[in-house]
C-alpha cells in the first residue's frame, strides 16, 4: 500500500511541476501581450454580428457603407446669429487644426466651387432633370425662346453659371439647382451653412484618420473635441453644438464596457472573498480560489489570442462572469477537505472526488460551447474564452490543490454550521400523491405563464448609446436630411453602364415614393453621372428640339437682332465633341468625393452601386412599400440590415432553443453511467429552474430574446454542477455538498446578477436569467436528492 501511495504522490508531484511550467508560460505570454505588445481590446460592436458569406456583394455593400460612415465626424455649431455661429466655428476649427493627425476638416472656397462645376460644364448637354426632359418633349419652340429671353434679360431668372452661350436655355443651371436639393447644406462665407427655425448652423464635416474603434484614437479624439467645444463656447457663449460620429458611440460603448468590467469583476471578487472569509475564517482558501480563477483568466486570454488574433472588450465583460463558475471546482474540493478526516490524504480525497469534478467540468463546458454554435464571432470568442478559462481553473485545482490544502489545514466558521443545519428543513421530492399533484399544478402554471411570453429580436438591443448621443444623431439627421447607412437599394449589373441604367429605372419608381411621402429623396450616382445611353439620348434631344435650324435658338437670334452666324456659333460651341461623363472620371473629381460611398465598383464578375434613401417614413407601411419597389426590377435588391440581422437573431433564438433541449439529452447521457436511475434527479433541478424563469418572464411581460436562451444554455452547465455535488453525497448527514452548492451558487449569483445591472439590454437579459435561474436551482436542488446515497467505489489500498 505504501508503495502505491508513494507512486501516486510521485505522479501528482510531476503533474504539479508540469502545471507550474505551463502557468509560467501563461504569465510570460500575458506579460508580453499587455506590457510588451500593448494590445488593446476591440470595441467594434459589429464584431458581434453574424458573418454571412452567402452573398459577397451584399456583404461588401454593407461593409462599404459602414466603413464610410465610421470614419466621419460631423459637428454642427449653431447660434441665432450667423456671425456668432461663424466666430464659434472658427474657434472650434482652430483647435482641431492642431491635430491634423487625428481629424481633418473639409474646406470650402470659391476655387472649390469652381472646380466642382468644371467637372460638369463640358458635358452639360447630357445633364437634364426629369422635368426638363419632359418639357423638351412636350413644350413648343416658343416656350424655349421665351425661356432664353428671360434668362438673358430677367432680373430674377435664377443663378447664372458661366457665360450665356454655355447655357442659353438654363438647362444646366436647373440641373445644378436640382442637385443642390439633395442636401439642405449651402456654402456661405467659405463655410457650410444650414438652418432651422431657431438657429443658424455652421457644418463642420471632418474625416477621422485612425480607425474609429481604436481605443487609442478614442482616448485622443474625445478630449480634442471637448477642447474644441470649450473654445467655441468661449468665443460665443450659449451656442448649441451637435456632434455625431461612430467614434463617439464606440467611445461611449468602451467606457460603459470598462465600467461594467470593473463592476462585475470587482463585485464578484469581493463577494467571493467575503463568503470564503465567513466560511473558513482564513485567507488560505481565498488565495487558493483566486489563484485558480486567475490562472483560468491567463489561460483563456493566451489561447484566445492565439486562436483569434485579438480579444473583444465585450468578451472580457462576459469573461468577468467566469469568476462565478470557475470557483466551483476549488470550493467543492475545499469543502470536502474541510469535512474529511485530517488523516485522509488529499490525493486520495481528490481521487474520490475526481469523477464528480470531471462531470461538472464537462457539463459546464457543454453549456459554454453552446454559445459557439451561433454565427456570431463575438459570441464564439466568449464561448471559447469561458470554456478555456474553466478548463485551466479545473486543472489548477486538480494539479495543485492536493499539495496546497492538506488534511487539518482548514477550519470552518460559524456561518458553515448555521448554513449546514438549514439542510434538514428542506423537503425531499417523492412519488407520493401530494408530490404528483404539486407537479401537475406546477406544469399547468408554467404552461400558462410561458404562453404569455413574447419575443423581441431587435438588433438594437446589442447596444444602448447615451441618450444625448442619440438625440444629437436624430437632430443632425433631420437638419441634414441624411440617408441611413443600413437601409438602401443595392443595384448590380454586368457592367458599369448596366448598373447606371438599372438605377435610372429604379429612380422612376422612387419618384412615386416621394410623392407618397414614404421618402423625402434619394442619393444615386446616376443623379450625377447618367448612363451613356441616357447622355446620348439627351444630347440628341437637345440638338433636335433646341439647336436645329429654325428651332428655338434660331428664333432667339431673330428676337435679339443677331445674325444667323451668332446662333451657329452657339450651336457649334454646345455641340463640340465630348466623350461624355463616366463613373471613374467623376469619382476622381472634387465633386465626386461626397458620393464615392455609393459606388462599389467591380466585385467578382459584376458591378454594383448603392441607392441611399433620405427622410424614410417608418409609419404607415413605409418599409414594406420600399421593399416591394424592387419587385420586378432586374439587378435591384432592397437591403434592410436592421431587419435582416434581427431576423437572424430570431432564427438563432429558436435554433438555440432546440440546442438547449439537445444539450439536456446529451448531459443526461453523460450522467447515466454513473447515476443510473437517479440521473434525472441531477438534471431535474436545472430544468425546473429554467422553466420557472421563463414563466416569471412571461408573467412580468418580458419578451424572450436570444440572450435569454443563451443564458439557459449556461444555466444548464452551472446547475448540473449543483445536482452532481448533491447526488454524490445524498445522505443529509453529510452537509459538505450543500455547503459547496451554497458557496458556488452565491458567487455565481453575484457575478451573473451584476450582469443584470448592465445598461446593455442583451447583457441585462443574460444576467437576470442567470440570477433567477441559479437562485432557483440552489433552492430546489436538495428536494431532488435521492434517499439512497450514491457511493463512489472504495479507495483501494
Amino acid at each position: 500500500m505504501d508503495k502505491v501511495l508513494k507512486n501516486r504522490r510521485s505522479l501528482a508531484t510531476v503533474l504539479a511541476i508540469a502545471w507550474a511550467l505551463v502557468v509560467c508560460l501563461l504569465l510570460a505570454h500575458n506579460a508580453y501581450l499587455w506590457l510588451g505588445k500593448r494590445i488593446t481590446p476591440d470595441t467594434d460592436i459589429l464584431a458581434l454580428l453574424p458573418v454571412q458569406e452567402r452573398d459577397p456583394v451584399l456583404q461588401q455593400s454593407f461593409a462599404h457603407m459602414v466603413d464610410t460612415a465610421q470614419q466621419r465626424v460631423v459637428v454642427l455649431i449653431g447660434a441665432p446669429d450667423w456671425e456668432q455661429a461663424k466666430r464659434a466655428a472658427q474657434a472650434y476649427n482652430a483647435v482641431i487644426a492642431t491635430r491634423t493627425d487625428l481629424l481633418t476638416s473639409t474646406t470650402i472656397n470659391e476655387q472649390t466651387q469652381s472646380d466642382w462645376l468644371a467637372a460638369f460644364q463640358k458635358n452639360s448637354l447630357g445633364l437634364l432633370t426629369a422635368q426638363q426632359e419632359q418639357q423638351l418633349r412636350t413644350q413648343p419652340a416658343q416656350f424655349w425662346t421665351d425661356t432664353a429671353l428671360v434668362k438673358m434679360y430677367g432680373a430674377f431668372s435664377g443663378p447664372k453659371l458661366g457665360s450665356f452661350q454655355d447655357d442659353p436655355f438654363g438647362l444646366f443651371s436647373g440641373w445644378v439647382q436640382e442637385r443642390a436639393q439633395e442636401t439642405p447644406v449651402r456654402p456661405r462665407d467659405g463655410m457650410l451653412f444650414v438652418a432651422d427655425a431657431e438657429n443658424q448652423y455652421v457644418l463642420l464635416p471632418m474625416s477621422l484618420k485612425p480607425a474609429a474603434f481604436s481605443l487609442t484614437a478614442q482616448e485622443a479624439v474625445l478630449p480634442l473635441l471637448t477642447r474644441a467645444a470649450d473654445a467655441a463656447r468661449q468665443a460665443t457663449p450659449g451656442l448649441q453644438i451637435i456632434s455625431a460620429g461612430v467614434v463617439l458611440h464606440a467611445a461611449a460603448a468602451g467606457q460603459q464596457a470598462n465600467s461594467e468590467v470593473s463592476t462585475i469583476g470587482v463585485g464578484s471578487l469581493a463577494g467571493i472573498i467575503l463568503l470564503m472569509w465567513f466560511s473558513f475564517r482564513s485567507l488560505k482558501p481565498i488565495l487558493l480560489i483566486l489563484m485558480s480563477i486567475g490562472i483560468g483568466f491567463l489561460g483563456a486570454m493566451s489561447v484566445c489570442w492565439l486562436l483569434f488574433g485579438g480579444i473583444h472588450l465585450l468578451t472580457l465583460v462576459f469573461g468577468a462572469s467566469l469568476i462565478g463558475v470557475a470557483q466551483d471546482y476549488g470550493i467543492y474540493f475545499l469543502c470536502n477537505r474541510l469535512n474529511a478526516d485530517a488523516e485522509l490524504d488529499s490525493h486520495q480525497l481528490l481521487k474520490r472526488l475526481l469523477p464528480g469534478l470531471g462531470l461538472t467540468l464537462l457539463a459546464a463546458v457543454i453549456g459554454y460551447l453552446g454559445l459557439g454554435l451561433t454565427p456570431f464571432p463575438g459570441l464564439r470568442h466568449m464561448a471559447a474564452f469561458s470554456a478555456l478559462g474553466l478548463i485551466f481553473a479545473w486543472l489548477t485545482v486538480v494539479c495543485w490543490f492536493p499539495h496546497l490544502a492538506r488534511g487539518g489545514s482548514l477550519k470552518s466558521g460559524k456561518l458553515v454550521a448555521w448554513y449546514s443545519a438549514a439542510l434538514w428543513h428542506w423537503p425531499r421530492l417523492t412519488m407520493k400523491r401530494y408530490s404528483i399533484g404539486l407537479l401537475v399544478t406546477f406544469s399547468m402554471l408554467v404552461l400558462f405563464a410561458c404562453s404569455r411570453l413574447g419575443a423581441n429580436d431587435d438588433i438594437r438591443l446589442l447596444q444602448t448609446p447615451p441618450k444625448q448621443l442619440v438625440a444629437d444623431q436624430i437632430k443632425l439627421g433631420k437638419l441634414l436630411d441624411a440617408p441611413t447607412p443600413v437601409q438602401y437599394f443595392l443595384v448590380r449589373g454586368a457592367s458599369a453602364e448596366m448598373v447606371l441604367q438599372r438605377e435610372e429605372i429604379l429612380k422612376r419608381k422612387l419618384e412615386a415614393m416621394i410623392e407618397k411621402h414614404t421618402i423625402s429623396g434619394y442619393q444615386a450616382l446616376s443623379n450625377w453621372v447618367p448612363s451613356a445611353q441616357t447622355q446620348v439620348a439627351r444630347r440628341q434631344l437637345i440638338e433636335e428640339k433646341l439647336l436645329a435650324d429654325g428651332g428655338p435658338l434660331s428664333q432667339l437670334a431673330i428676337k435679339v437682332d443677331e445674325e444667323a452666324s451668332w446662333a451657329a456659333g452657339i450651336r457649334t460651341h454646345l455641340l463640340q465633341p465630348s466623350e461624355g461623363m463616366s463613373v471613374n472620371s467623376f469619382l476622381k473629381t472634387a465633386a465626386g468625393e461626397p458620393w464615392r460611398h455609393l459606388w462599389l465598383g467591380r466585385i467578382g464578375n459584376e458591378y454594383a452601386s448603392i441607392v441611399a434613401l433620405r427622410g424614410l417614413n417608418y409609419t404607415n407601411g413605409g418599409l414594406t412599400s420600399l421593399q416591394h419597389t424592387a419587385d420586378g426590377l432586374d439587378g435591384v435588391q432592397w437591403v434592410d440590415k436592421v431587419s435582416e440581422i434581427s431576423s437572424v437573431l430570431g432564427r438563432y433564438r429558436v435554433y438555440m432553443g432546440w440546442v438547449v433541449c439537445a444539450a439536456y439529452v446529451l448531459v443526461f447521457a453523460l450522467l447515466w453511467p454513473r447515476y443510473r436511475r437517479h440521473a434525472w434527479r441531477v438534471l431535474a433541478p436545472t430544468m425546473v429552474a429554467s422553466l420557472t424563469t421563463l414563466a416569471l418572464f412571461g408573467l412580468t411581460g418580458q419578451s424572450l430574446q436570444l440572450f435569454h436562451v443563451l443564458a439557459l444554455m449556461l444555466l444548464l452547465g452551472v446547475g448540473v454542477d449543483y445536482g452532481i455535488f448533491m447526488q454524490e453525497h445524498a445522505d443529509r448527514r453529510n452537509a459538505t455538498p450543500w455547503l459547496a452548492v451554497g458557496l458556488s451558487a452565491a458567487n455565481t449569483i453575484l457575478s451573473f446578477g451584476l450582469l443584470g445591472l448592465s445598461r446593455t439590454p442583451a447583457l441585462q437579459a443574460f444576467g437576470l436569467t442567470m440570477l433567477i435561474g441559479t437562485s432557483l436551482v440552489w433552492l430546489i436542488v436538495p428536494c431532488f436528492t435521492s434517499s439512497e446515497s450514491h457511493h463512489a467505489p472504495p479507495v483501494q489500498s
